[in-house]
């Protein structure tokens, strides 16, 4: 019939006043059920699809229910307390070992007013993956205001020129069971104010996301040490300390850590496609004498080319390694001017795009 995955909601949830074939504790059972229902699911899915082509859309769990995945938070209210609620058990779930979970744009019970829509719709599209599904109501933008089909499209387009990070970030998800949203204790050990922080998150190790939780984009977060910047505007935040901010619609704190390197996609219309033709690399803050790679997915999961990107005492050098597409870009945010051996630059609102020259794998930049 050309289902590629099944929404395993309801028929796992199994009541306690039964009679088990061979003997189990009905009590024992209620939390082992879903396990059993889910795997079931899974590997007829494995089998149909083959190996590494299986996925589930699962609302129930127990331990070692990642192994099934994905999964979303179940039937929240459409409020902004519950939207909170939501992110918050979503944090719990990843530092149980789940690496993929995700909740209901604009929550599932009720309909949500305009402006928790619009929020929800921020929130929903920086998560692992997601979903508009109501109760009683559909969740298309334009029952809303045109307004909210604005926002939609725009965090849709964003969320599609980020998936050569979230992918890449999702694969490390599933080789070390690192979430790929996450508490930031987890990337931040040493950091005490870290401890206690459940109304924002890292997407992957270097976006911090801080949804807002108010009609008026009032939100207050906390941002770690090190020099930070906003990944929608190129401004630089000091980190550190507590901020709090304002943000119309279309923006929420979304910043990106110091000394990352993030990888942009060239199509924002879909999020299966060729991630490695039309890449920019986006470098931030980087550290003298730091390296980092980077490895641009194929949506197969292997790799289709990777980057080197070294901080040297004087000069930047980024080199591309395998036969991935020759396009690719390097937005240096922050920087406005230097000397770059291999291609040509150009100055952006927020830094100094190279452009290598034709059959170039190897830029090399003189810093200023």
């Amino acid at each position: 019939m050309g289902v590629d995955c099944f929404k395993t909601d309801f028929g796992e949830r199994i009541p306690t006043d039964v009679t088990y074939h061979d003997g189990s504790d009905p009590q024992k059972m209620h939390n082992y059920y879903p396990q059993l229902y889910n795997q079931t699911v899974f590997e007829l899915l494995r089998e149909v699809r083959g190996a590494g082509e299986a996925v589930l859309f699962a609302r129930s769990a127990t331990a070692g229910g990642q192994q099934f995945p994905v999964h979303w938070g179940g039937d929240c209210h459409s409020t902004f307390a519950a939207m909170a609620e939501s992110l918050r058990g979503g944090l719990s779930l990843g530092l149980s070992g789940f690496g993929f979970w995700s909740h209901d744009i604009g929550g599932f019970e009720g309909m949500p007013p305009a402006a928790l829509y619009k929020r929800w719709v921020a929130f929903g599209l920086l998560s692992s993956h997601s979903r508009l599904h109501g109760s009683s109501s559909y969740r298309v933008p334009w029952l809303f205001d045109e307004e909210a089909v604005v926002v939609l499209r725009s965090f849709t387009n964003l969320k599609c020129r980020l998936m050569p990070y979230l992918y890449a970030q999702a694969q490390v998800a599933a080789r070390t069971g690192t979430p790929l949203m996450r508490a930031m204790l987890l990337d931040f050990p040493d950091d005490p104010a870290c401890e206690y922080l459940d109304r924002q998150y890292m997407l992957g190790d270097a976006l911090l996301v801080a949804p807002v939780f108010s009609a008026d984009g009032d939100v207050r977060y906390y941002v770690p040490e090190g020099r930070w910047t906003n990944f929608l505007t190129g401004e630089p935040v000091a980190g550190g300390r507590w901020l709090r901010e304002t943000h119309g619609v279309l923006s929420l704190p979304l910043l990106a850590r110091p000394n990352s390197v993030i990888a942009v996609g060239a199509n924002s219309q879909r999020p299966d496609y060729d991630y490695a033709d039309g890449v920019t690399l986006q470098v931030y803050e980087l550290e003298r004498g730091s390296e980092v790679l980077v490895e641009i997915p194929r949506t197969d999961g292997g790799v289709a080319c990777e980057f080197r990107v070294h901080s040297g005492s004087e000069q930047i050098t980024v080199a591309r390694n395998g036969d991935g597409a020759g396009r690719w870009q390097v937005l240096l945010v922050g920087l406005r001017g230097a000397e770059v051996a291999g291609g040509t630059t150009a100055a952006t609102a927020q830094g100094l795009l190279l452009t290598p020259d034709a059959g170039v794998h190897e830029l090399r930049v003189m810093l200023p």
